[in-house]
């Protein structure tokens, strides 16, 4: 058996190889071929997958969606051209036969068409929380795109459900039940397994804070440079806002900062802000009577230990709602992490996400969190239902399983 994984992105590649893990743990012997046309796709080459045709990391990271002008910077750094070549890698691949299994947003899904065989579809990139809820629409935001009578109907636009509705396609995983429900109503058999994303995220280390901690939160910059660097001056920033929001308790943060990027530029960040280093060994900095560890392969373990998030980040912010936590958001400067981005993802995850406009503003924002429980009570509610329960790579993998 032949399978083609196509995904667009760091956060797909990274949910495309928890699905692909599963299906190679039930089918053998299978032929697991991956192309991931954002990127080097790294995620893969960790797990030694056969990459096909060329991967290339652009200017704007698969955002270009998010500013106008990074698709003028990943075209003068040869997305034409990269492009084409993934086209016909792909039409080549398909020539002995196979399924295609297209992870993230159109792009792979119509690169899993063009292919002319059976394909399955993950969509990670949308979702009808954009535009409602359970209790009816929302309200138009300015970054949403002039296209009123198609957008009343659904987030997947005409084009996008047209090929999810083709005989082709042979399984839709949509993020939840809410747009699985909505796409049904075009005849496409969406369903919702719950968002790979949320498996694997047991903690595994208890991190170190100081005993008397009142309130801990995880610092989340993002995964990609020079945006991370940005971010974290803004989120240092955000922090120092927490702690003046509470003079009398002691304040911990934990930075998770991604394996594949370098400390030093954080560490410098911090130094020329005011914090302290107390402890090399624990990468352990002080400010103002609050802690702060910087902490680069326990990720899982920051999220569980977190009381909240303050983030800037996609998948990250993601997976601490999905934990219960509250997380208070920022723009930034993109390519990712803009005001568009972060008014999307807070539609995404509703009460679970406070947006706010500055640093500055984040301790009050953290102050009314914490001093109303039935909020939390809520948040930790709507956080585990809108992104579901750990296992969702194993039910996908098993329904794919069954159309190979």
């Amino acid at each position: 058996m032949r399978l083609l994984c196509i995904s667009n992105g760091h956060g797909e590649d990274s949910i495309a190889v928890e699905i692909l893990q599963a299906i190679a743990a039930l089918v053998k012997p299978l032929e697991i071929t991956v192309l991931p046309i954002v990127g080097e796709g790294s995620a893969y080459q960790s797990q030694s997958f056969a990459l096909l045709g060329p991967a290339q990391n652009l200017p704007s990271g698969g955002f270009v969606y998010m500013q106008g002008q990074q698709l003028a910077r990943d075209l003068q750094a040869g997305l034409i051209a990269l492009t084409w070549a993934q086209i016909k890698a792909v039409r080549q691949w398909a020539s002995l036969g196979g399924h295609v299994l297209a992870v993230g947003d159109i792009v792979p899904l119509l690169l899993a068409w063009q292919s002319r065989l059976p394909y399955s579809f993950v969509g990670t990139a949308k979702s009808e929380y954009w535009l409602r809820d359970e209790q009816g629409p929302l309200s138009r935001q300015s970054w949403l795109p002039q296209m009123p009578q198609m957008l009343s109907k659904s987030v997947y636009l005409p084009w996008e459900r047209w090929l999810l509705a083709r005989p082709c396609c042979r399984a839709v995983f949509v993020r939840d039940r809410l747009t699985a429900e909505w796409l049904q109503q075009w005849q496409i058999s969406a369903t919702c397994a719950g968002n790979p994303m949320m498996d694997q995220l047991e903690a595994t280390v208890s991190l170190s804070v100081p005993a008397n901690t009142a309130l801990t939160g995880v610092l989340l910059p993002g995964s990609r440079v020079p945006e991370a660097h940005h971010n974290w001056q803004t989120l240092l920033a955000a922090a120092l806002s927490l702690v003046q929001a509470y003079p009398q308790k002691t304040m911990a943060f934990l930075a998770a900062i991604a394996p594949t990027l370098s400390l030093a530029p954080f560490e410098e960040i911090l130094m020329q802000q005011g914090w302290q280093l107390t402890s090399a060994s624990t990468l352990t900095y002080e400010r103002s009577g609050a802690t702060l560890l910087l902490v680069q392969n326990a990720f899982a373990s920051c999220l569980h230990q977190a009381d909240l998030a303050i983030a800037m980040a996609g998948t990250a912010t993601e997976q601490v709602v999905g934990l219960g936590k509250p997380a208070i958001t920022l723009p930034g400067q993109g390519p990712q992490f803009t005001r568009r981005f972060a008014e999307m993802q807070a539609r995404l995850l509703g009460a679970s996400v406070c947006l706010v406009n500055s640093p500055e503003e984040v301790g009050a924002a953290a102050r009314s969190l914490f001093d109303n429980p039935s909020r939390l009570q809520k948040i930790a509610q709507n956080g585990r239902h809108r992104m579901g329960n750990p296992g969702a790579a194993q039910q996908i993998a098993q329904q794919i399983i069954q159309h190979l």
